[in-house]
């Protein structure tokens, strides 16, 4: 084949270190932006970001030169960077050290969009250690409880 073709969408999904409330109103706007941004300086086109008071969610695609490990890497880093120059309650802020990242199929695309888009919605009925169980059950990653919430 002459070229190299690629459509692999992928769910990427991580907290704040110990869950806590940094992504409020001040900041969420600007921080989905600068983590959408960061995606795509990476090649992995942003589909959309979104979260709730203690973590995030992002679809994109994932370029077919880039890993996973530094597409987190760098987004998390360059996120965090930027959150610790908002203020003085932001001056501690951390992401936790792990992530989860499920592949997406075209097919399912537009219910994980819609899924993504209606955080604070969904997280007034089930919190987000409920709902990473969940998904980690729904996509069958295996998982160590006591390794779950460091």
């Amino acid at each position: 084949m002459p070229q190299s073709l690629s459509n692999t969408l992928i769910h990427i999904i991580f907290s704040t270190k110990n869950r806590r409330k940094f992504i409020d109103d001040k900041v969420k706007s600007s921080l989905f932006g600068i983590l959408g941004n960061a995606c795509n300086k990476m090649k992995c086109q942003t589909i959309v970001v979104n979260g709730y008071q203690d973590h995030v969610h992002i679809l994109c695609s994932l370029h077919r030169t880039v890993s996973q490990s530094k597409l987190l890497e760098v987004i998390k880093k360059e996120s965090s960077k930027w959150m610790k120059t908002q203020g003085e309650k932001y001056k501690n802020f951390y992401w936790q050290d792990g992530y989860a990242v499920y592949s997406v199929s075209q097919s399912k695309s537009k219910s994980v969009i819609n899924y993504i888009k209606n955080q604070e919605e969904h997280h007034s009925i089930k919190s987000f250690e409920i709902e990473y169980r969940e998904l980690l059950d729904l996509q069958e990653v295996p998982y160590k409880e006591e390794y779950m919430w460091d």
